[in-house]
């Protein structure tokens, strides 16, 4: 089933649960999701980021992702995140992307809210929802590491004039996160991500999931984070799926695909039962 972001998240604010977004930059990570998560009849969210279009490009992406979600027997919101320009996001929501994050976190504040609110008077206009960022998530390598994290903090407060001024429906937050791999155990800020949420009263996301503990995680979806992102943790488990099969003998990619498969399912799994989405569809 199809859905925005608004279907999956808005549920999971309420009963607070938290729902995950996984990227699926081919079809062997969609099916891995999609299928798992109608094994725990979870509501999920899969798509890709402008930063992984080297990949697989934004169109291929649609091409089997957006059937797949039309048949699943759970909800399945398609996101485009990390949208980095105006003209990638246009691109996502004439392709049939249901959901998409216009990250314009790293503009002034009074442009962050410009160009949100544009895109959200165009992509409400047909029933596709938006996420923000405000603050700064950065990246533990690479061109987005940030010296000093808590400089890029989410503000409480300017969270709430944030929200108001561009009708975005779901905020991404600064709180200790980072994408990729961590080197070191994060520590994330509990009590801002408390704040953020009742003040705005809207879903939160949690950037950089892969590798926070266990106890991070559910911590953060009670404290009020709804959508979690997903990326590096099952990459490396499909990767680890094709190094078993490989070590069993198995020569070919035929053969391989299942190992990918059931590994990355594996991961889906334990993020997912960890969110609390199982049996929420």
């Amino acid at each position: 089933m199809l859905v925005n972001m608004n279907d999956v998240l808005l549920p999971a604010k309420e009963k607070g649960y938290g729902v995950g977004f996984f990227n699926a930059v081919n079809v062997e990570m969609a099916r891995a999701v999609i299928e798992k998560a109608e094994e725990l009849k979870a509501p999920v969210m899969v798509g890709t980021a402008e930063v992984l279009l080297p990949v697989t490009d934004l169109k291929e992406v649609a091409d089997y992702l957006i059937p797949m979600a039309r048949e699943a027997a759970v909800p399945v919101c398609v996101h485009y995140d990390h949208g980095l320009t105006f003209e990638r996001c246009m691109e996502a929501l004439k392709l049939g992307f249901t959901s998409v994050m216009y990250d314009c976190s790293t503009a002034s504040y009074e442009e962050n809210i410009s160009n949100l609110a544009e895109m959200v008077k165009i992509c409400h206009a047909v029933g596709v929802t938006v996420e923000g960022e405000l603050g700064h998530v950065g990246d533990n390598e690479g061109a987005g590491k940030l010296e000093k994290p808590s400089d890029y903090y989410t503000d409480p407060e300017e969270a709430v004039d944030f929200v108001k001024k561009t009708g975005i429906d779901s905020l991404a937050v600064a709180v200790g996160n980072a994408h990729g791999a961590y080197k070191f155990p994060p520590k994330l800020d509990f009590e801002r991500i408390r704040t953020i949420s009742e003040k705005t009263g809207i879903p939160l996301v949690l950037h950089g999931g892969s590798g926070l503990a266990d106890d991070d995680f559910k911590t953060a979806v009670k404290e009020g984070v709804c959508k979690v992102n997903i990326f590096t943790d099952i990459d490396k488990a499909g990767a680890a799926g094709i190094e078993e099969g490989l070590k069993a003998g198995i020569k070919n990619m035929t053969g391989l695909i299942p190992y990918e498969i059931e590994a990355m399912k594996k991961e889906v799994e334990k993020k997912i039962l960890l969110f609390g989405s199982n049996g929420r569809a």
